[in-house]
């Protein structure tokens, strides 16, 4: 892969696998100028998103310590870039349909019901979760790192899971919802025992592909013990999106390993899973039952949601081109329905479904150019998962891939019951998808050096 400096630093990589045509890759196109620090610095605002030190040390909390590292990861990284003279954005797919994105949301501002509101939506929380999509998909370009990623969103699960286990165990409900629910972790995304669920969901195929990726003893009964106590945690949030997700990702791994060595492992969860069904209480199974019978829901949330899902639909029927404006749905709600209070947290209640939040507040062209880009994801980790199987040096990205993969999928069907379209569940995850193709790119290369260094020295 030749990359040109000076006036050409913004030029698009062309990939040329040589190894195809008995080429070895040049030694400068193994060495490409780039700094740890960014990916470092990334690597530390995931750990204070996620386990949330300021919360432990209430002091840290005025120096928003999790935007500072966000700043240094993306000022490092484009001066990295800038000094080497590569390119700061890889012109791949995603990132074509992200730019799609952003730019039909800042076009509907105008239309927006409080363009002034939509402005400062869009600065104050997409874009910045748009940023850190685009440096999970820039800095993770090796195997190392994201083998480095993937351990480090799993160990980050461990207190999120331990948690729920103690607030279930000490009694530390929500007050006043009509069932016993734990309270949340404490970070930005697992504040509710819904975004708890979500983010376990969306941990637990990594972990399961660093468990299939590996066959030391001791790191396989570490990996099995966290995947049992995230699996309990998210029983214990009695969310019925959790359940629904975690039930779908359990059948597409019994499903995957139907015809590979893998379903040994798969049948003794099968058996698992069903001895340990019995156990749940029945008032677990009252909650889940209202997936499909949404009137036996005694808290009314079932109900509310349906009738936001319905106002939601007549949004985008009367606004189907420009929406509502991009974070403006819960307003638009109360037009539609009525207001409605999200007593959780203290403000409006929004349609908790993600692909209405983007029809209603981005009308029909900003759905389909979200669910180009999920899609778009899902092809990349497909397409590497094609290609490596049959390589036994690639077996450990494989299992990341597939990882990555199942971990889009539990995030769209939770998606039909989640309200944070914009928030970095999804965006996260996504970037990890994009990386994932470049890791491919990076380790053939090195595959096809080596290969090329053997036969030399042969």
């Amino acid at each position: 892969m030749n990359r040109s400096a000076g006036a050409e630093w913004w030029r698009p990589d062309v990939a040329v696998d040589r190894g195809d045509r008995g080429e070895a890759p040049a030694a400068a196109d193994l060495h490409i100028s780039d700094s740890a620090i960014p990916f470092w610095a990334l690597m530390t605002f995931t750990f204070i998103l996620l386990f949330a030190p300021q919360s432990y040390f209430p002091a840290l909390a005025p120096f928003r310590i999790a935007l500072l590292t966000a700043v240094v990861a993306i000022t490092t990284y484009v001066f990295d870039k800038f000094t080497s003279g590569q390119p700061i954005i890889q012109r791949t797919r995603e990132m074509w349909i992200t730019a799609c994105l952003i730019a039909w949301a800042i076009l509907t501002v105008p239309f927006s019901l409080r363009p002034a509101e939509s402005a400062s939506f869009l600065l104050e929380v997409y874009f910045k979760t748009l940023a850190i999509f685009w440096l999970v998909s820039h800095t993770v370009n090796t195997l190392a790192r994201l083998r480095q990623v993937t351990w480090a969103l799993m160990l980050m699960t461990v207190p999120m899971a331990a948690t729920a286990l103690e607030n279930f165990i000490t009694g530390t409900f929500i007050p006043a919802v009509g069932v016993n629910r734990i309270v949340g972790y404490d970070a930005p995304l697992t504040l509710n025992p819904n975004g708890l669920a979500l983010m376990l969901n969306l941990m637990l195929p990594l972990c399961i592909a660093l468990f299939l990726g590996t066959t030391r003893p001791l790191v396989r009964a570490l990996l099995l013990g966290i995947i049992g106590l995230d699996v309990m945690a998210v029983i214990l949030t009695f969310s019925r999106g959790g359940f629904l997700t975690l039930t779908i990702t359990f059948a597409i791994y019994l499903w995957k390993t139907s015809k590979r060595p893998e379903r040994s492992w798969a049948v003794a969860a099968l058996v698992i899973a069903l001895v340990c069904l019995p156990l749940l209480p029945s008032s677990y199974w009252d909650r889940v039952s209202t997936i499909s019978n949404k009137d036996s829901d005694i808290t009314g949330s079932s109900q509310a949601r349906w009738r936001d899902m319905l106002a939601a639909a007549d949004l985008v029927v009367q606004n189907p081109i420009v929406g509502v404006g991009v974070g403006m749905n819960a307003l638009a709600l109360v037009e539609e329905r009525g207001p409605a209070l999200d007593v959780a947290n203290k403000q409006l209640l929004a349609v908790h479904n993600v692909y209405l939040v983007y029809a209603a507040e981005l009308g029909i062209p900003g759905l389909v150019l979200f669910l180009m880009l999920l899609a778009g994801c899902m092809k990349s980790t497909l397409s590497v998962q094609g290609r490596s199987a049959g390589a036994p040096a690639l077996r450990e990205l494989f299992y990341l891939a597939e990882g990555v993969q199942i971990s889009l999928i539990a995030f769209a069907v939770f998606a039909m019951t989640d309200p944070d379209a914009y928030a970095l569940y999804f965006y996260y995850i996504a970037g990890l998808a994009v990386a994932v193709k470049a890791v491919y790119e990076a380790e053939n290369k090195q595959i096809a050096h080596d290969q090329s260094q053997h036969l030399t020295l042969s």
